[in-house]
């Protein structure tokens, strides 16, 4: 069943930065070392048993090795890392020059992020100009270091997010 409609890109993509997003950079072991990538499109899809789900663009370079590596770890980024999210989401970078990360079995765990959710591939979808890929979490760990503010994409830009103050 067709579902064809004209809706132009630009605003389609307009629109839907009104969503506010996590931030994320998802790294694997990959043959040839350390790998990664940022993504926004993080989310819990089940909780038993534990599975999350994240959509690569089909012109990914980055996600065909994490893929073949079958296992990731997703770092749920600090309201202080744009500038390193931003290199994760760059073409042709050195993306993990000057960041200090420790070997998980899934992945490398960016230093100071906010949490950490480790999985293993289970599916993957078409879904037009992306991938949806289902994986099963195997472990998770979020950092008890004080208040850490996540690092937040709205309408284009990054920020953080500040709790209301109770009453």
């Amino acid at each position: 069943m067709s579902t064809a409609v004209d809706i132009d890109p630009r605003h389609f993509r307009d629109v839907l930065g009104h969503l506010p997003t996590g931030v994320t950079v998802i790294t694997a072991h990959a043959a040839d070392g350390p790998a990664g990538m940022a993504a926004n499109s993080v989310t819990s899809v089940s909780l038993d048993p534990p599975m999350v789900l994240f959509c690569p663009g089909k012109s990914s370079t980055t996600w065909p090795k994490l893929r073949e590596a079958g296992a990731f770890c997703i770092n749920v980024m600090a309201g202080h890392h744009e500038e390193v999210t931003r290199r994760f989401a760059a073409r042709e970078a050195d993306r993990f020059a000057g960041v200090d990360w420790t070997h998980r079995e899934t992945g490398p765990a960016l230093t100071d992020a906010v949490a950490w959710i480790e999985c293993r591939l289970r599916d993957e979808h078409d879904a037009g100009d992306h991938t949806i890929v289902v994986a099963d979490v195997v472990a998770i760990e979020a950092t008890t270091v004080g208040e850490v503010e996540p690092l937040v994409f709205f309408n284009g830009r990054y920020g953080s997010f500040r709790p209301a103050l109770e009453a």
